[in-house]
Formats: structure tokens, sequence, C-alpha cells
């Protein structure tokens, strides 16, 4: 019998790549789910991509708000890919509204994981959790460092996903015995969604296609297929040199101006609405004081911060596609889901 894998927060946009490339592999799958009413749909959105093998995939209910059903959602399993992450606003008013459940949800899937005699814990973090404070307009990290979370004006995005890898990891140090955790820590994820209730960061490629930014920003980030996401959280959960890691995926930079080109370029008509001008600094600013989303991105403003994954690529073996190929994928698939 194959073995079981759990992943934590079947509807995410790294989640539900993470189910599809265990099921392509034989897997037998379970995921989590916050209400039993999302089954139907993720096995909808699902099957076009897994076909039969589709029927190697169970739900349970759990949240990471609550203890109840994580024991059941472990019991039997070798792995666990614990993706899920609590939803919340880039900037709410009280930081502790995406911290707490951050850190928490993290310790109690740990906490059953290491009960259960789960092999090996595989958490997706983000390089939120690995970018110390920038002094020069041009700086490149690697996994080797941290957020400071005393950092001024650090967001509470970027301080949840810090706090809460610290968390594991000092979790597993005292308590882990022989449960193994590995952490992948993307960059921003990009590549085709399975549905349009489902776009984590391609709202970055979606806004430029239906024309809601009037301009490119001076704003630029490491760009990763969400498909090559999957697969090194795949690597990461079976390597043995990858035990107690730190992982970074991350393909190459792209400035928003980048971007907009690729789309119009690869894209033709389709792309019509992607703003062909730079959008000042100014404008940038004022747009933030009403999107909390812009808000938090605003102090990059003529910034680039390089991710490097030669790490990935040396110890692991992993091979991500281009950053150009990542976003022609996502806004293809926007456009066949009814998304732009």
């Amino acid at each position: 019998m194959s073995e079981m894998v759990l992943v934590t927060g079947a509807t995410g946009f790294v989640g539900g790549w993470c189910i599809a490339a265990l099921l392509e592999r034989g897997y037998r799958v379970r995921t989590t789910v916050r209400s039993a009413a999302k089954e139907a749909a993720m096995r909808g959105i699902l099957a076009p991509i897994v076909g039969p093998k589709g029927a190697a995939l169970e739900f349970v209910v759990a949240d990471l708000t609550r203890d109840a059903g994580w024991g059941e959602a472990v019991a039997g399993c070798d792995y666990v890919l614990h993706v899920a992450s609590p939803l919340g606003a880039e900037m709410p008013k009280n930081p502790d509204d995406l911290i707490v459940p951050a850190r928490e949800g993290t310790l109690r899937v740990l906490r059953a994981a290491v009960k259960a005699g789960v092999k090996r814990v595989v958490m997706t973090s983000s390089v939120a959790a690995s970018s110390p404070a920038q002094r020069s307009p041009d700086s490149a990290t690697d996994e080797s460092f941290w957020t400071d979370p005393n950092e001024p004006g650090l967001t509470a995005y970027r301080l949840s996903k810090t706090l809460a890898e610290r968390a594991a990891w000092d979790f597993m140090a005292k308590e882990g015995g022989r449960t193994e955790l590995v952490t992948v820590l993307p960059t921003a994820v990009l590549g085709p969604v399975m549905s349009a209730e489902s776009l984590g960061s391609a709202q970055v490629v979606s806004r430029l296609m239906t024309g809601s930014m009037p301009g490119t920003p001076p704003l630029g980030f490491n760009v990763v297929d969400v498909r090559d996401v999957a697969d090194l959280h795949l690597r990461a959960m079976l390597a043995p040199e990858a035990a107690g890691q730190r992982f970074i995926a991350a393909s190459s930079y792209l400035s928003m101006a980048d971007i907009a080109r690729i789309l119009r370029a690869r894209l033709g008509v389709k792309a019509a609405k992607v703003p062909t001008r730079a959008m000042p600094g100014f404008m940038l600013r004022l747009a933030a004081l009403f999107d909390p989303a812009l808000r938090a991105v605003t102090p990059g403003m003529g910034r680039r911060r390089i991710f490097l994954s030669d790490k990935a690529r040396k110890e692991l073996g992993w091979q991500p596609r281009t950053a150009e190929e990542a976003v022609v994928a996502c806004a293809e698939s926007l456009i066949a889901a009814g998304a732009v």
C-alpha cells in the first residue's frame, strides 16, 4: 500500500498543487478543509488535473484555530505537508489577528504529527521570514538569514511568518522526537491557478490583466511557479539530507514593468488592458492609503532584493521553470478560469 501524506489547506493555491503532485506520484493523500461543504468543490477543481487518481484523496475537517480534528487528520500518515496559513488582511488593525493563528496553528499541526509518529513535516514558510532589513537598493538573501521580528515597520504578514517558523523550529528542537522538520520558503508564487476562488499571489497578474492598475509601480520581486513550489515540497519530504533544513523556492526577479511587457508580448490582444505606462511612486503611496495590500509593499519601492535558491538546486536537484513561464501560465489560467 502506498504511503499516506496529509496536506493541510486543500483550498489554497500551493496546497492544491501539492495534492495534485502527490496524487500524480501515486501517494494516498488526506487533506484538511475548514468545512465539509468544501469537499465537493475541491474534488471538482482537481478532477481535470488528476483524473481517476483523485480516488486516493480523502478529506477531514480541521481548523488551525481549534484542536478538534487534528488527531484524526494525522492518524496513519507517513508525512505531513503543512501548507495551510490563516486567512487575514495584510495589515490587520491588530497584528495578533494574523500572528497568533499562524503560530498556534503551526504548533497544533506539529504536536499532532509528533504524537502520531509522522516521519517528517514539511512546512510552507515564506521568504518573508528570511528578509533582514535592507540597507541598500540591491541585496541578495539566502536561507541563512532570518527576519528580525523587532525590525521597525515590519508588516503583520512578515512577522506572522517569521514567528510561526521560529516557533516550529523551537518546538521540534525540544519535543520533535523522531519526527523531522523541513521548511520551504517560496517567493511570489505565480503559475496556473486551479480556479478563480484560489488566486493567492496570482492577484498581481490579475490586477494587470484587468487594467485595475493604471500603470506599473516601481516594484519587483522574485517569482516562482506554483508547480515548482509543490515539487520542492515533495523533494524536501523525501530527501534524507533535507532533514532540519530551510530551502528557498525562487526562480528569477521581475519588475512589475517586466511582467507587464511579458504579458503584452506573449498574450497579444488578450492583454490589451495591461498598462503600458510607469506609475510614479507618489501615485502608489496615494493608492496605498486605501489599499492595505499596497501599503504593505510600498517600503520596497526602488529596492531590489534577490532571493537565492542555490541550496535547493544543488542539494535537492530542484530545477524551476523560468519566471516568464510562470507569468504566462498564470495569465492563461486566469483567462480560462474566467477570473479576468
